[in-house]
């Protein structure tokens, strides 16, 4: 589903056409607003530069932490000439800062997974020379000394040693489509543990360790694919084909799992003794300071006990070092934050009820609880090994509100952007300086550079052109708010309001919302709203003259583990619940016409949609639900059991869905799916289509060829959103 850590890896230039008068439909679904930013942004290891990607995709630049201005220029397409490579996709500079892998003709394969022709690029002769030969490769990855490269192609493991030559060798030969994949993840473990890498280096480069997924007894799922023409399947002109691939569903059996290790030197291959439960998970294995060990977390299928091992990859020997319990689930937070150190283990809990972080030595001890209070940390960036320094950033202001802290090791915090709003950072190693991005619900992006006090050291994006035209645009207000339920529950929300608000007329009001577990729509960040970009779409709607709305109800995140925890093993009870009781106050007040509302919402976004709509009350008069589970019972492994247990444990949750409910649904009806999600797949649309035909429920329906779960790609969204709003006004107007 839908992740909401927010990382600054990759944020894109604005291409905005400056212009007077009424928002334009199919710029914003070009992500015309969004504002400038930095691309490609990665830390340097002399703790005083940073590298990042030029605005055209054809430099590598080097630029200082203190300044911001550029030291050098690191790699330049248009000196290193190679045939077939004319863009910069992506770049990693090895750890010695000799060599570079250049990243280019990339293919996307999954939410995070893609395959890509590499370079490699060698900054003491200027000479760039293919990765391999043999075809693209997966997630790359540079020794700690430099002088080797790890990738996998085709589910197996290859290495390439700079030192002879670039010689390649094959580690595994066993990898095979839809059976064995080795040092990356299979699609479940990739799209809910947000990781695409399961492969490392030993601190010494002697040792390769990986995870085998074992997925040949996984079902298979398959999904229809046609010509299309943007872009276009010419295979597929004749006889329409399918993307067959390895999908387990809630209940069924997962891939196995099991960690690996490679001795370069005497090219031994070892399996390590991790105690892993049959149907166990290893969502992470990290790179320790000792050589002797890796680290290892494994998860049981409950995920409701998280385990970190101490292993000997050569030895083969593990040593339990923390386990984690919850009486309900151990949030993905916890595994993908968690950070390792050469002489720390930093561990995001939730075991005293908000989610906080607590400090070991590498032996699993603990050392202290890094901070403490009724608020929950939103991002880790690290621990100063020389000072116990631990750097983080949290809701501590309140959750719509995330600031950027230091804890100190003598117990002292300091909040390093006390500016109201929505900051996150990127740190320098050391942590001598850090970048700042800032913005609030009214304000787009501001990049900052600061030093470790948190003072501005100057200012690298301030989007001040957008900002100038923004305000020569007739937008309306962009508020935050609270509301108090019938049930006495305190939910957060935003609105937007024509920019000609009059409190004496009655408004027709849509109220966007995702409602997932965990996450968060409702922040005084510039990014809300559908489409993002400042609520930009909720701008277009709001100058045909709706009042937009969102709320965040109960199961959603940054409010501690009670508020969010409560919906589980019943989904979409109360997080519909919540919606309805939010419509309800809305109706009360005297702007709103509350006859005339409407609710929608993507992914699980369109499931509360629909289980909104169908709650029994009838305050929703439309709604639009855009690419929707309708059962778990269709949805994966990892992400439903997390929250819902299997089928067979919680058969009562499994039936509090769209589909037993199909009689009840009330209102207006528009759903939208794309026929190649891979994520939520099309049956859901399909099966909730056949019970609504068979309850008799009228509906309309908007299905995209080829397109997977963001319904994206050529004029794809522009018009998925044109029809939503040409919807809207004939339901709502």
């Amino acid at each position: 589903m839908k992740r909401f850590f927010w990382t600054a890896v990759l944020l894109f230039p604005l291409v905005s056409a400056m212009f007077a008068g009424n928002l334009n439909l199919a710029e914003i679904s070009k992500w015309q607003y969004r504002g400038d930013g930095i691309r490609a942004v990665k830390t340097a290891q002399d703790g005083e530069t940073y590298t990042q990607l030029s605005s055209d995709g054809r430099k590598v630049e080097s630029h200082s932490f203190k300044t911001g201005k550029t030291v050098s220029v690191l790699f330049d397409l248009d000196v290193v000439k190679t045939a077939g490579v004319d863009y910069i996709d992506g770049y990693m500079v090895s750890p010695n800062g000799r060599q570079m892998l250049i990243q280019t003709h990339t293919e996307s394969i999954y939410r995070h997974s893609f395959k890509a022709e590499y370079y490699l690029y060698n900054m003491g002769s200027n000479r760039m020379v293919p990765l391999s030969k043999n075809g693209p490769q997966q997630t790359p990855l540079f020794s700690p000394d430099g002088s080797l490269v790890a990738f996998v192609r085709d589910g197996n493991i290859f290495l390439v040693k700079l030192l002879y030559d670039n010689a390649e060798v094959q580690v595994t030969k066993d990898g095979k489509r839809n059976a064995i994949i080795n040092g990356i993840p299979d699609w479940v473990n990739e799209e809910e543990f947000a990781n695409d890498r399961s492969m490392i280096f030993t601190a010494d480069s002697r040792v390769l360790v990986w995870v085998k997924y074992d997925e040949s007894k996984v079902k298979q799922y398959s999904m229809p694919l046609f010509k299309g023409l943007n872009p276009e399947y010419k295979q597929y002109d004749e006889y329409p084909g399918a993307y067959t691939y390895k999908y387990p569903v809630a209940g069924a059996d997962n891939a196995t799992t099991s960690v690996w290790s490679f001795d370069i030197a005497s090219r031994q291959t070892r399996q390590l003794q991790v105690p892993i439960d049959a149907d166990g998970y290893v969502p992470r294995i990290k790179q320790m300071g000792d050589a002797s060990k890796v680290m290892v977390t494994t998860l049981n299928r409950h995920q409701d006990c998280l385990r970190i091992y101490a292993v000997n990859p050569l030895s083969t020997l593990c040593q339990l070092l923390i386990e984690e319990r919850d009486a309900k689930y151990v949030k993905e937070e916890c595994v993908s934050s968690l950070v390792v150190t050469n002489r720390y283990i930093l561990l995001p809990s939730q075991r005293d009820g908000w989610l906080h972080l607590y400090l070991y030595n590498t032996n699993g001890q603990l050392l202290r609880q890094v901070e403490t209070g009724n608020y929950d940390v939103a991002d880790v960036y690290g621990v100063d090994d020389a000072t116990g320094d631990v750097y983080y950033a949290s809701h501590e202001q309140g959750a719509v509100e995330q600031q950027v802290y230091v804890a100190h090791s003598n117990g002292k915090r300091n909040c390093l952007t006390p500016k109201k709003g929505w900051n996150s950072a990127i740190f320098a190693k050391g942590f001598k300086y850090f970048i700042n991005q800032w913005s609030d619900i009214n304000t787009p992006a501001v990049f900052s550079l600061c030093d470790q006090r948190g003072k501005t050291l100057s200012t690298l994006v301030d989007n001040r052109e957008l900002n100038g035209w923004l305000k020569s645009m007739n937008l309306g207000k962009r508020e935050l708010f609270t509301l108090t339920t019938a049930d006495g529950v305190n939910l957060n929300g935003w609105m937007v309001k024509p920019a000609d608000f009059n409190p004496s007329k009655k408004y027709p009001v849509i109220m966007f919302q995702y409602s997932g577990p965990g996450s968060q729509s409702v922040k005084n960040a510039w990014g809300v709203g559908m489409a993002g970009q400042g609520a930009m779409l909720e701008q277009y709607l709001a100058q045909r003259g709706y009042l937009c709305v969102c709320v965040d109800g109960r199961g959603t995140g940054a409010r501690g583990a009670e508020f969010e925890k409560c919906t589980y093993l019943q989904m979409g009870e109360l997080e519909s619940h919540d919606q309805v009781e939010a419509a309800l106050w809305l109706a009360k007040q005297e702007y709103v016409d509350g006859q005339r509302m409407a609710i929608w919402g993507w992914s699980f976004g369109g499931f509360n949609t629909l289980m909104s709509m169908s709650e029994g009350r009838g305050v929703f008069r439309a709604g639009i639900a855009i690419a929707p589970p309708t059962s778990w019972k269709y949805y994966d492994t990892i992400y439903t059991e997390r929250f819902m247990r299997t089928p067979k444990e919680n058969p009562d949750g499994y039936d509090i869905n769209p589909i037993k409910r199909a009689a009840q649904l009330q209102g207006s009806l528009l759903l939208c799916h794309g026929m190649a999600d891979d994520n939520v797949h099309f049956r859901n649309t399909a099966e909730y289509t056949e019970a609504l035909v068979q309850a008799d429920k009228d509906f309309s329906q908007l299905v995209y060829t080829n397109r997977n779960h963001s319904i994206a790609g050529g004029n794809t969204r522009n018009h998925l959103f044109r029809q939503c709003v040409k919807f809207f006004d004939k339901e709502l107007k």
